[in-house]
């Protein structure tokens, strides 16, 4: 079996647009009860990649601009996880990037699924192999995450959740158009293409069909 080093702090040290395009292709990887459970990346989103205010993003739509309690975790330092909880029901798996002191974030959008399949298949009710993780709360139900890992050191060697690496991406290969689900977001930033995915990837979430590259 071909083992991956985990992604070190530097990788996500970037802007956020850097690193939403090269983690596809990146494997992210979930310990439970000894168990491994991952998959490949093949949808993300970026968010506050800007030197205006993103509009979209929770670091900068609320509070000023200023951290909150729930978004401390996004304004750094890199390489950390930032978990909330939206719609009432749901949990959403992020990475901080870019530089302290600003809230930049990599919202992890659908996964190909690799190992574990049977441990996501009871966590998700027994849906079917494309249905697992094609969504951001369906990857994170599968993969169990939820609040107690807000905050979880992604770069750390003993970690219950990591990143791995894996060899490039080639740029033909990705495809970038708007963001999902943003409501009454004004323009620009409900129109920037800063979601990007792997081109006919069939893990992709459904939404993910619009592409502007």
């Amino acid at each position: 079996m071909m083992v991956f080093e985990r992604l070190a702090q530097p990788f996500f040290a970037r802007p956020a647009r850097v690193v939403a395009a090269d983690l596809l292709g990146k494997r992210l990887v979930r310990a439970v009860n000894g168990r491994s459970l991952s998959g490949l990346i093949v949808e993300t989103e970026a968010y506050c990649d800007a030197e205006e205010p993103d509009l979209a993003c929770h670091g900068d739509k609320a509070n000023g601009g200023q951290p909150t309690p729930r978004t401390a975790v996004m304004f750094g330092p890199a390489g950390f996880a930032y978990v909330y909880f939206t719609y009432g029901m749901h949990w959403m798996f992020n990475v901080v990037t870019g530089a302290e002191g600003q809230a930049n974030a990599v919202l992890i959008r659908a996964l190909e699924p690799a190992t574990g399949v049977d441990v996501m298949r009871e966590n998700r009710n027994g849906r079917s192999h494309l249905e697992l993780t094609n969504g951001p709360a369906k990857l994170a139900q599968a993969l169990a995450i939820d609040k107690s890992l807000n905050g979880a050191n992604l770069c750390a060697p003993d970690g219950v959740i990591w990143l791995e690496n894996a060899p490039a991406t080639l740029p033909e290969a990705i495809a970038a158009g708007p963001r999902i689900g943003l409501g009454k977001t004004p323009e620009p930033w409900l129109s920037v293409p800063w979601r990007y995915w792997l081109r006919d990837n069939p893990y992709v979430s459904h939404h993910a069909s619009k592409e502007s590259l």
